[in-house]
C-alpha cells in the first residue's frame, strides 16, 4: 500500500515564536500546523511518515540566523516524543532532498510516493523542497494557507501574494495545490 510522507518544513523558532524575526503569519502556521499533525498523527504509522525538516546555517554566514544550539533554531513544531513514524531531517539548503543525497531512496524503500508539505519560507525551503521532491519522482502536495514568508521590501510583494505566486509555480510541475482544510491523509 503506496504511504504518504508529511514534510514540516523550518517551522523554528526564528521564523515562528520570536516577535522580531517571525513572519508576519507566524501564528496562522503555527495554529495550521498543529491542527495538521494533531490530524497527521492519528493516522497508522504503517500509512504516514511525518518527517520534521530543521534548516542550519552556517556559522560563517553573515546572515545566518538558524545557526545549531540557538533558540532561534529550534522547532516550533517538534516531533512527537516516542513516535515511531516521525524524524527529523536537518538540512543545510533550501532543497531537502539536494542537503539529503539519500532521502528520496530511503523514503521510497519505504513504500513513500506521496509527499505533502507545509511550511515556512514558500519562496525558498518550501518551494526547493516541493521541487525536489518532484524531481526525485515523488508525488507532490502542497497545503494552501499552511505554508507563508515574509513580505518582501525589495519587490513590494506582501507574504500573501509570494505564497500564491509559489502555488502557481509549483502547480506548473505538477504539484497539487489543496487547502489544508480539505486534506485528508
Amino acid at each position: 500500500m503506496p504511504k504518504t510522507a508529511l514534510f514540516v518544513v523550518d517551522t523554528q523558532a526564528g521564523l515562528i515564536s520570536i516577535p522580531d524575526t517571525a513572519i508576519p503569519h507566524s501564528a496562522r502556521i503555527w495554529e495550521v500546523g498543529n491542527k495538521i499533525l494533531d490530524r497527521a498523527r492519528n493516522v497508522a504509522s504503517t500509512e504516514l511518515e511525518i518527517v520534521i525538516v530543521q534548516h542550519s546555517d552556517d556559522a560563517e554566514d553573515p546572515n545566518a540566523s538558524l545557526l545549531p544550539g540557538t533558540k532561534e533554531w529550534e522547532l516550533s513544531l517538534p516531533m512527537k516524543v516516542g513516535a515511531d513514524n516521525e524524524r527529523i531531517v536537518s538540512k543545510t539548503t533550501r532543497d531537502t532532498f539536494k542537503s539529503n543525497p539519500s532521502l528520496a531512496d530511503e523514503l521510497k524503500s519505504q513504500g513513500i510516493t506521496t509527499i505533502v508539505a507545509f511550511g515556512i519560507q514558500s519562496e525558498c525551503c518550501v518551494l526547493e523542497t516541493c521541487r525536489g521532491a518532484v524531481e526525485a519522482g515523488f508525488t507532490v502536495v502542497l497545503l494552501q494557507g499552511a505554508h507563508s514568508t515574509y513580505d518582501n521590501q525589495a519587490t513590494g510583494l506582501r507574504a500573501e501574494q509570494i505564497e500564491r505566486q509559489v502555488e502557481q509555480e509549483l502547480c506548473a510541475i505538477g504539484v497539487q495545490v489543496v487547502p489544508w482544510e480539505q486534506y485528508v491523509f
